[in-house]
C-alpha cells in the first residue's frame, strides 16, 4: 500500500492539483458538487485516506462509493473508518455503488443486507444498482425480471431508511423491437421506491436527450453523473466543459428531474492526469453551472 505520506507529499501529481484547486469556501445556497470515487479509482483502491484528503481539498462536498466488498470494506477500509474519515474532511457519501448481481441472478440477500448496514453506517441516502452482468440483460423480459427484483431490493432499502436508485450505462438504451430495456426499468418499478441516477454521458451517446427523458419521466432523475464526451471521439470522456455535452441547458432541467444529488466523473482520457483533471471539472461546475 502506497504510503499516506508519500501519496500527499512525494507526488507531484497532487501537489500539482492541489496548486489549483479552488478555494474551498461557496455559497451554502449553492449545490454541493459530488465526486464518484470511481473518477480516482486508480489511486483510492490503493490508498483510501490520502485520496479523500484530496478531494475534500479540491473542493468537493459530497463522495459517490463505490469498491465495497463486504468484510474487506473499502480496499481494506472498514464502513466505520471510512465513515470517520469523511466526517473529519468534511465530507458527506449521499449514495454508494453496490453490486446488485448476486441479488438479482440467484436471490441472494446476504451481500444486499451488508450494504444496506454500510449505507446506514455512512449516513447515505440512496444505495445505488451501479451495473448489470451482460448475461441478466438479453431481453426484455430479462428486464422486466431486473424490475421486479429491483423492487424488492427497494422495499428491503426503505425498511432500513434507504432509497434505492438505479445507474445506466448505454446497454439499456438498447433496442428489443421498439422498446428499451431502460423504458421497461422507468415503467416498472415503483415510483415510491426507485429513483434514477441518469449518466448523462451514456444517455447522449446512446442517442437521447437527457431534458426529454425528463419530460417523460419528471422526478425520477434525483441524481446525475456529471460526465462530458470528448469532441473528437465519442467513446472518450474528458472534463466537464471540455467536451460537447451542452451541460448548461441540463441543468437548466434541475427541478424538472427531481435532482438532489449529482457527482462528476470521468474514467477515461485525463488531460493531463486525473487528479488535475478533477478539479478542472470542479471548477467548470462551480463557475458556470450552479
Amino acid at each position: 500500500m502506497i504510503k499516506r505520506r508519500d501519496f500527499i507529499i512525494n507526488s507531484s501529481l497532487v501537489l500539482g492539483a492541489l496548486a489549483i484547486a479552488p478555494s474551498l469556501a461557496f455559497s451554502t445556497k449553492e449545490k454541493n458538487i459530488g465526486l464518484q470515487l470511481y473518477t480516482l479509482r486508480d489511486l483510492f483502491s490503493k490508498d483510501v485516506k490520502a485520496t479523500l484528503e484530496f478531494v475534500a481539498k479540491s473542493g468537493y462536498k459530497e463522495i459517490e462509493t463505490y469498491g465495497y466488498s463486504g468484510e474487506k470494506g473499502f480496499f481494506g477500509t472498514s464502513a466505520k473508518e471510512f465513515k470517520k474519515i469523511i466526517t473529519d474532511y468534511g465530507l458527506k457519501a449521499p449514495s454508494g455503488h453496490y453490486d446488485f448481481n448476486s441479488f438479482i441472478k440467484d436471490n441472494n440477500a446476504d451481500f444486499l443486507k451488508a450494504c444496506i448496514e454500510c449505507a446506514n453506517e455512512l449516513g447515505s441516502e440512496y444505495i445505488t444498482v451501479p451495473h448489470l452482468g451482460e448475461k441478466l440483460r438479453s431481453s426484455l423480459d430479462d428486464y422486466k425480471h431486473i424490475a421486479h427484483k429491483i423492487n424488492e431490493a427497494a422495499v428491503l432499502c426503505k425498511q432500513s431508511g434507504l432509497k434505492l436508485a438505479y445507474h445506466n450505462h448505454d446497454f439499456e438504451f438498447k433496442k428489443f423491437g421498439n422498446q428499451t430495456g431502460y423504458a421497461i426499468l422507468l415503467q416498472e418499478t415503483d415510483k415510491k421506491l426507485v429513483d434514477f441516477e441518469l449518466d448523462l454521458y451514456w444517455a447522449v451517446r446512446s442517442g437521447y436527450d437527457p431534458i426529454e427523458l425528463f419530460k417523460a419521466n419528471p422526478g425520477r432523475f434525483t441524481m446525475w453523473h456529471v460526465k462530458d464526451m470528448d469532441k473528437s471521439k465519442a467513446e472518450w470522456n474528458t472534463e466537464v466543459g471540455e467536451g460537447s455535452i451542452n451541460f448548461k441547458s441540463i441543468f437548466a432541467a434541475a427541478k424538472l428531474s427531481g435532482m438532489k444529488h449529482f457527482f462528476v466523473e470521468q474514467e477515461t482520457n485525463y488531460k493531463p492526469n486525473l487528479l488535475e483533471s478533477s478539479v478542472k471539472s470542479f471548477n467548470y461546475v462551480k463557475n458556470n453551472l450552479i
